[in-house]
């Protein structure tokens, strides 16, 4: 090709490329261009609200594990899946170990903004006389003045059924082991300031026709027994229901008329956080229901008035502790804390 082609071939591609016309400015910005935006220009925070919200956590006797982790005399357990729950939606966790000295647990009681009681199995002794004398507290606290938030979950919903009803029979048997289900919506139930107040409606319809809640119970109480109690239909009302494997139909999520106190007979915190059963939901669905339920106790954690010491705090907090892996044997807990009786 001789020189001249080739001269005419630049100009060519020169005149399809055109310089950009005086007075338009660069798309690129340098970061020294930008202009700096004031932080005095950010909202401040809430001064109501409490911004390093603890949830108190109490321990269930034995080591979750059927004694495969700790055969200690005494010992007492928090899965680690309540407390990842909870630190998930920005709240830390101070453990309430239930057979710790009365005087101590009531002083740990006043670091918190908040308590999770747990599932399990234990429905007497020293356990139930614990979760109890904590109950009671919570109430106190909040007729004080203090906005202090309960979750019950499966065993904590029954033993504060037990404990409102002031009647240790109550509860009834029920097939919802290792079960995963829809969840239905009581047709006069008001969601507004509860739990699944901040839900999307498009979720809220999925859970009633697509197993997204995990049920592990064998005990716990009709609709019909519960409105029958007058104790307990003036404390609770009623959200959901489930159905169990025979199609009994059982309260499975309640909220307290007068105080900041929902009870599930479900596990809200297992689709995010535990593996040990393939019967458990994992789907985007299952966990977003885990991350909003989580939500709604810490941010009503945040509504609470006590602002406790910073260092107690600290050498309080399960940080103090190492969880302990069990899911090796494929069922129960991945992870557990244990506590040994002091």
């Amino acid at each position: 090709m001789s020189s001249g082609a080739v001269w005419v071939l630049f100009l060519l591609a020169f005149s399809l490329c055109p310089l950009p016309s005086a007075g338009v400015r660069s798309e690129i910005v340098l970061p020294s261009q930008l202009r700096r935006v004031s932080t005095t220009s950010c909202p401040a925070p809430d001064p109501n609200l409490y911004y390093q919200p603890v949830i108190g956590i109490v321990s269930h006797p034995g080591d979750g594990a059927s004694g495969r982790l700790s055969n200690e005399t005494g010992v007492s357990y928090i899965a680690a899946s309540y407390v990842k729950f909870v630190e998930a939606a920005g709240a830390r966790v101070v453990p309430l170990i239930y057979n710790e000295p009365p005087e101590k647990l009531l002083k740990k009681l006043e670091l918190v903004n908040g308590v999770l009681f747990t599932g399990g199995w234990a429905k007497n002794g020293l356990y139930f006389e614990t979760v109890t004398k904590i109950f009671k507290k919570i109430l106190e606290k909040n007729d004080a003045g203090d906005h202090f938030p309960l979750y019950a979950v499966c065993l904590g919903f029954e033993l504060i059924t037990m404990i409102i009803s002031e009647d240790n029979n109550i509860l009834e048997e029920f097939t919802a082991s290792n079960q995963a289900s829809t969840i239905q919506f009581v047709e006069s139930a008001n969601i507004e300031e509860s739990l699944f107040q901040r839900f999307p409606p498009e979720l809220l319809r999925k859970m009633t026709t697509d197993c997204l809640v995990m049920q592990n119970h064998r005990y716990g109480i009709s609709p019909g027994k519960l409105l029958d109690n007058r104790k307990l239909s003036s404390f609770f009302e009623i959200l959901t229901t489930c159905s169990d494997e025979d199609d009994k139909v059982y309260v499975s999520t309640v909220r307290s008329r007068n105080y900041p106190v929902t009870g599930f007979q479900w596990h809200p915190e297992k689709n995010a956080f535990e593996w040990g059963s393939p019967r458990i939901p994992h789907t985007e669905d299952a966990v977003q229901i885990t991350q909003h339920v989580a939500n709604f106790l810490v941010s009503e954690a945040r509504k609470s008035i006590n602002r406790p010491f910073t260092q107690e705090v600290l050498d309080n907090l399960v940080y103090n502790y190492s969880p302990t892996y069990g899911g090796k044997a494929g069922k129960g807990y991945d992870e557990v804390y244990l506590f040994a009786q002091a």
